[in-house]
């Protein structure tokens, strides 16, 4: 009876053990994630120009930059007009808004792809501007009107079939690309969800160019129709189909399973952009989905973080993009369980 006794005890211990080593990794992780966040957060705090804006390296300031380093800000927590970092996040808000061309096309420089600055400044204008008040709320509800109108126009230019639905570096180009694509889809689905009119026709067009990339033999995502597919394009192709309903759809079933077996690698081309895509776009694929991306995605960011608490990209454009760009996307991969933006909701 007292073996018994003794046992059951141990038989239960040992079931609960795996369990509860797996409770404590991940306890902490996220006591690591935590504390990752906020050196980064310090960092980008830091780095504010003057005039409110963040700057890439390779451009100097821009509504892009600014836009991401905001966002990185929401994710973590905190918000405008309030806390600790509320003065620095107006400011930031004012100086976007303030770079709104006459044509509705929100940038500073225009030297490189201008549609990726506008739907990045697009996004974050709305998924800030329901926490704005008075004048300001005024002005962001304004801009982001016409920078709304800006893409379904962009959109509506006449391409062939290749390309129809989607967008690419400027406003009037004839063709287009999924990296160009995911910032536009996601900048509209963040406008209509606080009450922008955008025709449910424009959404579906758009989630027809992303059908479109699927990769060579329906594998994961490309960068254009009939392109390779790599991990960086299969969480655009994820995430743009998630938030636009198609969730657990054929496609992205099998683009899950795609990055499932071939995950990012911090040594690809553009990793901050895909550590970006691939956990937001995974989170919202859930269970085990994300459970193998997080395990994979945030033990990489935090190894890669700077002592200054910044990240860096070793190669490419994302390289020459400099420390706010690839700290502020490893901020918002890195928060995306937080929830606190908006887009990041289930």
């Amino acid at each position: 009876m007292l073996l018994r006794l003794i046992a059951y005890p141990l038989g239960l211990l040992m079931l609960l053990s795996p369990a509860l080593c797996r409770a404590q990794e991940l306890d902490a992780q996220k006591k690591k994630t935590d504390e990752s966040i906020q050196r980064a957060i310090q960092f980008l705090s830091k780095t504010q120009q003057p005039s409110g804006a963040w700057s890439f390296n390779s451009y100097g300031e821009s509504t892009a930059a600014t836009s991401l380093a905001i966002m990185a800000f929401m994710a973590a927590g905190y918000v405008p007009e309030e806390g600790p970092y509320g003065d620095q996040i107006n400011r930031g808000i004012d100086w976007v808004l303030a770079h709104q061309a006459d044509n509705g096309l929100v940038v500073h420089h225009k030297s490189h792809g201008p549609m990726y600055s506008h739907g990045i400044s697009t996004l974050m204008l709305a998924e800030v501007a329901g926490m704005l008040t008075g004048e300001r709320e005024k002005k962001c509800r304004q801009v982001l009107e016409r920078a709304v109108k800006l893409i379904v126009a962009a959109q509506n230019v006449p391409k062939d079939k290749r390309n129809a639905g989607g967008w690419r570096y400027n406003q009037t180009s004839k063709d287009s690309d999924l990296s160009v694509t995911g910032w536009q889809l996601l900048a509209l689905r963040a406008a209509k969800n606080i009450g922008c009119d955008i025709s449910a026709d424009q959404i579906d067009k758009a989630v027809a160019y992303v059908r479109h990339c699927r990769g060579r033999n329906n594998m994961g995502f490309a960068y254009q129709p009939g392109g390779a597919p790599s991990a960086t394009r299969t969480g655009t192709g994820i995430l743009a189909l998630e938030i636009c309903g198609q969730h657990h759809t054929k496609d992205a079933l099998e683009a899950g399973d795609y990055l499932v077996q071939r995950p990012l690698h911090p040594d690809e081309f553009y990793y901050f952009y895909g550590a970006y895509y691939c956990s937001v776009g995974m989170f919202q694929m859930g269970g085990e989905y994300w459970k193998k991306t997080r395990d994979t995605i945030m033990p990489q960011l935090l190894e890669m973080q700077k002592h200054d608490g910044s990240w860096l990209a070793t190669k490419g454009s994302e390289k020459e993009a400099g420390k706010v760009y690839a700290t502020s996307l490893a901020v918002l991969a890195l928060a995306v369980e937080y929830q606190y933006l908006p887009i990041y909701q289930r």
